[in-house]
Formats: C-alpha cells, structure tokens, sequence
C-alpha cells in the first residue's frame, strides 16, 4: 500500500494513518492521549532544540532517516550537558511511498529512541505531491533536555590554554556511506548514526571538564574546530597521524578527493576539555558504546586577543603545517 494524498486530509485516513504506524510504534502513555500539545513535567533550567533531515536514500548501510533525526536531535541535546528526555516528529510524507518503507522507518525512530532514552511525546504528519522521482519523506523532530544543576554548561567561548582536544571516533562514515549509496560505490562502510548518551552520562557522572563539546555534523572536524578556535580566540594545534580514519574511508577519500576534516558525521563529538583531565575522559568514552576508538587528536593554545594566529593548524605527517579553514561553498554531497 502506499501514501496517498488521502492520508494528508485530517480524515478517516489520516486516522488509520497514524494509528497502524505512528501510535503503534511511539506508543507511551504521553502520546496516547493523542492531544494537539503534550503536556510533562519540567525542570529549572532546559535545554531545546530543532531539526530538520532530508537524505538520499532514506534508507542507507547502518541506518536509515528515522534513526538520523532521532540521534541528531539526541546528541544536539547532549552538547549542552542536558540529559536529554522528550522529542517532538513532524513527518512530510511524498505521495507514493510505500507504507512498509514508512513503517520501517518509524519503528527505526522509535527503536532509537527507546536505546536513547527518550520519549517521542507529540507529532505531526502531512502528505505532500510528489514532483517525480522516487518518493521520500522529510523528518522534523524538536527536543527538550534537563540539565543537572550540578553541571557547568560547555561552550565554543570557553576553550582553555593548554586544553586537549578530543574526538570520539572515526571520522567520515556517514558521508562515506551516503555518498557509496548515492554513486553505487560497493564497500563495507556503514554510517556512524548513533545516540551518545552512555559517553557524555560518563563524562558528566566522572566531574570531567569539559568546556567545549560538539557533535561532529554537516561542515566536518574542521568547521566545528574553527568555530571552537574563532569564539574562544584561541589556536588549536592538530596531529594528523592521531586523526582516527579507518582504511576503507582514507581509500574511499583517495578515490574520490575528499578530505576527511570537511566529512559530515553522525554519531561522533569533539571536546576540549582539560590537560588533567584528559586521558581519564578517553578512557571513559572508549568504556563506553560507540567510542571505542576515542582518542586525544590536538591541544588549545590561547593566545592574546591582537594576534594573527588564531584558527586551526594540521600538523602533518611529513612535518609540514596546513591551515585548516571554515568549509568553503558546498559541501558535496549535501548529507542530511
């Protein structure tokens, strides 16, 4: 069976809609009553935020666009230390898409979800025409975390001198798989889509410090670090030899020209937390699911506030230096 535009009128097919698919697998006692709004209990200080996922193909090696927007939101949420608790769905379903892909998804999302620990509390869902081509969906999900009152909330500002840097895994899977499935590249590479729940709960739970943590996304390692380095006016020094790349991905990058430090990711963070406190914090990541290949990749070196040498240096294998800039023009292909 497929979307028709039926399902999008608010009728009796909206209804069967939302009942064989949505309700069935975000079933909780919130979602139940089935309210325009949900209603839950608060805390003193919040963390929110929004997104929206559109990839090609919805359904790729390690994941699929139901598990994407669930661990996006997820780890935006985790990036402010907040532990996160309720997401919001909003689904723009094309005309044509098959019901059995539709339900795979969303038992995805609620799968994701449930190993996240959050709960999926309200949503809402429209049909749209297709315009040709095989039809998709889009996924719109909003998140809300509590933050702990015990806990000082990390920042791009408040790198300090002497600070290590961290990163939480591979990098370039995810780009990588969706850039194979899009050109019909055969290889072994998965996307990296997952929740970080286990690694920062550590974190918090251990008294790291942590004063700068970011989800590795769209725009790579090297747009996140520079964004680190420009609001804390500050140089961060990179080891190339420590970057962590598997051979399948430095092949794939070989192949195709990419560089690694612009790749899109979608279960890996960076942090800059302190010299002290950093061997303990890779340990405690790689103790954790999904950072089993955690390591310390560079350190922060502050500097005062009139001089030229701010940014991102990669100290190269060969001994050289290079500046690694803000992503220039379009990240190709566009991944999320």
């Amino acid at each position: 069976m497929k979307v028709t535009m039926a399902h999008g009128s608010g009728g009796e097919s909206t209804s069967k809609l939302i009942e064989s698919v949505f309700a069935k697998h975000f079933h909780n006692e919130i979602l139940d009553r089935l309210e325009d709004s949900a209603v839950v209990d608060g805390s003193s200080k919040i963390a929110v935020t929004t997104d929206s996922f559109v990839v090609t193909p919805i359904i790729f090696p390690g994941g699929d666009i139901g598990r994407l927007s669930v661990c996006g939101t997820v780890n935006d949420l985790l990036m402010s230390s907040s532990t996160p608790k309720y997401l919001t769905c909003g689904c723009i379903l094309e005309e044509g898409l098959d019901l059995d892909v539709l339900d795979k998804i969303i038992e995805s999302m609620a799968q994701t979800a449930n190993e996240a620990g959050v709960k999926i509390i309200t949503g809402d869902t429209k049909v749209i025409e297709n315009k040709g081509g095989e039809p998709g969906l889009i996924i719109n999900t909003s998140g809300v975390g509590f933050i702990r009152k015990d806990v000082e909330v990390p920042g791009p500002f408040n790198l300090k001198g002497g600070d290590k840097i961290i990163i939480s895994g591979n990098l370039g899977d995810h780009h990588a798989t969706i850039l194979g499935a899009r050109m019909g590249i055969s290889n072994n590479i998965c996307s990296d889509a997952a929740p970080l729940v286990e690694m920062v709960s550590k974190l918090l739970d251990n008294g790291i410090k942590v004063h700068a943590m970011r989800d590795v996304t769209r725009g790579g390692l090297g747009t996140v670090l520079n964004e680190f380095a420009s609001s804390s006016k500050c140089q961060i020094n990179l080891y190339e030899e420590a970057l962590p790349v598997s051979d399948a991905v430095k092949d794939f990058c070989g192949i195709l020209g990419l560089d690694v430090m612009y790749m899109g990711n979608e279960g890996k963070m960076v942090l800059s937390v302190a010299a002290e406190d950093a061997d303990r914090a890779v340990s405690l990541i790689r103790s954790s699911k999904y950072g089993e290949n955690a390591t310390i990749i560079g350190d922060v070196v502050k500097v005062n506030d009139d001089d030229d040498i701010k940014g991102v240096i990669l100290n190269t294998k060969i001994g050289g230096k290079r500046t690694i800039g803000l992503m220039y023009g379009e990240g190709l292909p566009r991944i999320c």
